[in-house]
């Protein structure tokens, strides 16, 4: 009996620590306030995050670049190109705040598998506020749908390449709408019409 019990200990212990590795900042996040939901996606290796839910339609009326203020909020990056950071389980970057039009360092980190803790600093690593964000399990019912793109490149519009050697008709993965929204944005982006930081 005791071997039997041992073995189920390990396996239970086993199987926890599978569930804390699988856990991912990738997925759909209720916002502190619960006024909108941020899609999280890894996009080319960063983390990136755009606008996927509002409660009440937003637009981007404080943001310094003429071609987008006033712009809907929706499918909008938020999160913007989050690399790991040194501490496990971290991603450093930047947050667009769409209520002053000003970028600001940030970090997201997973509290537990439902959970995710963003902080964002006025200056990098110096004067931080966290927030706690709730995991989306399916969008609300009525939900918007994300705008069409407006000019996604025509490599993010067009399917993969076809791999070497797959058999006809096989499936191959896609660009998620995320990754395509975020090539669109920085395809748009104007050398003197970036978005201001601080």
């Amino acid at each position: 009996m005791k071997p039997l019990f041992a073995s189920a200990a390990i396996l239970a212990l086993a199987n926890t620590g599978a569930l804390a590795a699988d856990a991912s900042v990738i997925g759909d996040w209720l916002v502190r306030d619960g006024y909108g939901h941020i899609r999280i996606d890894n996009c080319g290796g960063k983390m990136w995050g755009i606008v996927s839910w509002e409660k009440e339609p937003g637009f981007d009326k404080e943001n310094p670049d003429p071609a987008k203020k006033g712009r809907p909020l929706l499918g909008t990056p938020v999160l913007m190109g989050l690399v790991p950071a040194r501490e496990p389980g971290k991603w450093t970057g930047e947050i667009y705040n769409s209520q002053n039009g000003k970028m600001y360092s940030s970090n997201i980190s997973l509290a537990d598998e439902n959970t995710l803790d963003l902080e964002g600093c006025l200056f990098t690593n110096f004067m931080c506020l966290t927030q706690k964000w709730t995991r989306v399990k399916s969008p609300p019912p009525n939900a918007a749908p994300l705008p069409p793109l407006k000019s996604a490149p025509v490599s993010q519009t067009k399917g993969p390449p076809p791999v070497k050697g797959a058999a006809k008709g096989t499936a191959q993965s896609t660009v998620s709408d995320t990754c395509q929204r975020v090539a669109a944005e920085q395809a748009s982006a104007t050398p003197g019409g970036s978005t201001a930081k601080k």
